[in-house]
């Protein structure tokens, strides 16, 4: 790209829903580097019923030195937000970052560098977890909450939102929005990405494009690790079945089984070893899940209201 004419515009999307972290988010945005010729433009999308962070944003104001657009979209239902972060972008680019995470000194610079370099459609980065000192030890030792890309071969063919870049002009991307119907159970980015790839999408990942994420109390907790990896599998399942006739749904639903079943057995078997045992537990819900998805079983809600509920 020739930035003598071109300058790069780069929107960069945090959705929020009631949580005061989101002033730490902003000032990292504030405090990054930029990329050569590039300007930003930060996007809120408050999610809340009530316009309740827009006094938070307005008093940031004047100490992040990029354009900050307020956009009020309720409510609770993460897809609504998303949409209205795409619904207001006006660059080559739109980035998410969520609104309790903090970006590195050269994230976005990073996740450029990588899109260009790559002639990629969307490029990932690392959410790295920071657990407080009352986490269970064998949590901290597994780092079971960093968000990284998974790999199937050589290629990536889904993604997360809690770290990405969008180049909003390619084929694959445009006119696509997230499913409003996923918007409270979670797995929207999953489907968002996972068809974006099947319409001809490049996904590439950027490694020194990190960014960190404290894990709260009620995260770091087990049963919401299990919860979260039975809803990841149920997206996963509805996807495959999507795609899949009688036979190919009866040859998955068969390969999931016997997935969750060796992984539960596994998990039985490092009794005493609880990093590997928890690793092979929570496999074996993510497993379950899948079979709970191929059989059409509809996503449990695990953000927005329920999350306020659950805490």
């Amino acid at each position: 790209m020739d930035r003598t004419e071109h300058r790069i515009r780069v929107d960069i999307g945090v959705c929020t829903y009631k949580r005061p972290e989101l002033e730490q988010t902003l000032r990292s945005l504030a405090a990054m580097a930029i990329p050569e010729g590039a300007e930003i433009r930060i996007i809120v999308a408050d999610n809340d019923e009530t316009p309740s962070a827009e006094g938070r944003v307005n008093a940031l104001r004047g100490s992040v030195p990029h354009e900050i657009v307020y956009v009020h979209c309720p409510s609770s239902n993460i897809s609504i937000a998303r949409n209205a972060c795409l619904d207001n972008a006006r660059g080559d680019f739109l980035a998410f970052i969520d609104d309790d995470e903090t970006a590195s000194e050269d994230w976005i610079v990073r996740l450029i560098e990588t899109a260009e370099a790559a002639a990629a459609d969307v490029v990932l980065g690392p959410v790295k977890a920071v657990y407080s000192k009352d986490a269970p030890r064998w949590m901290r030792r597994g780092d079971f909450h960093s968000t990284f890309p998974v790999w199937v071969g050589d290629r990536i063919i889904t993604g997360y939102t809690c770290n990405a870049l969008l180049r909003l002009a390619a084929p694959s991307l445009t006119g696509r929005r997230f499913n409003l119907e996923l918007g409270r159970s979670g797995g929207e980015d999953t489907e968002y990405f996972t068809h974006m790839h099947r319409m001809g999408g490049k996904i590439a990942y950027a490694p020194a494009a990190w960014v960190e994420e404290p894990v709260p109390a009620k995260r770091a907790a087990f049963s919401w690790l299990a919860k979260r990896k039975f809803r990841f599998g149920q997206t996963h399942g509805r996807l495959i079945e999507a795609g899949s006739g009688l036979v190919g749904k009866t040859r998955q639903l068969a390969l999931a089984s016997a997935k969750s079943g060796f992984c539960a057995l596994a998990s039985v078997a490092f009794l005493f070893s609880p990093v590997r045992r928890n690793q092979y537990f929570l496999r074996a819900s993510m497993h379950a899940g899948v079979v709970s998805g191929l059989l059409g079983v509809r996503e449990i809600e695990q953000y927005g209201t329920a999350e306020v509920r659950s805490s």
